[in-house]
């Protein structure tokens, strides 16, 4: 005798067991409720299980999953996933996918994965990526300069930088003040101070490029000529400075842009090579510790590694 049928054809046959289960809650004893109840767990927990993984390409066999695909997509820096975008997206980064499958099964098929260099390298390899865990654990406090550092190291290199003034600096050298007083006021009337120079200047070092020297820096000009061109303002000649060379006139002219952008370039190139050093630093300093913490013994063998080195 059927106990129950299924009378709606559209129900699924996996509720039939639960069908059975209020069946004998209402009719059965109860040492058989517990009995179908242990026999329905397979059946409640496969209810419960996760769906397979989806599988977005199956190469001879050998499926490359949606996670494994998101996972090697997500490793790549952001101007390699810009250019995937622009040459057919991802579908492109998974053909290259499958290539490299392909690949490396035809690489498993003639053996190499067992060949005993490429083990070497990949052991190597995976040392490699233990000590950089490592080292970015010891080191994961952020190494960064301070501006007192930054300003040190730049004064350091100062000959190498422009001046925080940023300007071209233009000089004419005359005999006395009054040559000199002259040739103030007819600059200053429109006079071309370049063309001056070349004609009256007595400074033979830049009387042929109109008195120009070039970016102003330290020590660039007399101390005298210093004092004032800190208080010119670009393209204003200057009254006659007074040297034992003679009167100075002294113009100030705007860098080029491609000057100043030169000079940011050595800033930051400065910049990058202090902090590499205070990271050696502090890598060297971890190390120390690293060993001071440790027992080294050297062997006797390790006398012929000195010896050697000390015949080179």
């Amino acid at each position: 005798m059927r106990l129950f049928r299924n009378r709606n054809p559209h129900v699924p046959r996996l509720m039939m067991p639960f069908r059975l289960l209020i069946f004998c809650r209402t009719y059965c004893l109860p040492g058989l409720l517990v009995s179908l109840l242990a026999g329905l767990g397979p059946v409640i927990s496969g209810c419960a299980e996760r769906q397979e993984e989806p599988v977005v390409a199956l190469v001879n066999g050998r499926a490359i999953t949606q996670t494994e695909f998101d996972l090697r997509w997500g490793e790549l820096s952001k101007a390699t996933r810009s250019r995937y975008e622009k040459e057919g997206g991802k579908q492109r980064f998974l053909d290259e996918l499958i290539t490299r499958e392909l690949l490396m099964q035809e690489a498993r098929r003639r053996g190499l994965d067992q060949d005993d260099l490429i083990r070497d390298k990949t052991q190597r390899y995976k040392e490699q990526l233990i000590l950089d865990e490592l080292l970015k654990d010891k080191l994961q406090s952020k190494v960064e300069l301070t501006q007192a550092e930054l300003d040190a190291y730049y004064e350091k290199h100062a000959s190498q930088l422009l001046d925080p003034l940023k300007a071209n600096v233009s000089v004419m050298l005359l005999p006395n003040v009054y040559a000199a007083k002259d040739l103030e006021a007819q600059v200053n009337r429109g006079g071309n101070f370049a063309k001056f120079a070349q004609r009256y200047s007595l400074d033979e070092k830049t009387k042929s490029k109109g008195g120009e020297l070039g970016p102003y820096r330290k020590g660039l000009v007399l101390p005298e000529v210093d004092a004032v061109i800190h208080t010119l303002k670009l393209g204003i000649v200057s009254a006659p400075i007074k040297t034992d060379h003679g009167y100075y006139l002294v113009v100030l002219t705007p860098l080029d842009e491609a000057v100043i952008q030169a000079d940011l370039a050595k800033q930051e190139r400065l910049r990058q090579e202090l902090l590499a050093d205070k990271r050696r630093k502090q890598f060297e300093e971890v190390i120390a510790d690293i060993r001071a913490n440790a027992a080294v013994r050297f062997a006797e063998a390790s006398r012929y590694i000195t010896e050697d080195t000390g015949k080179r």
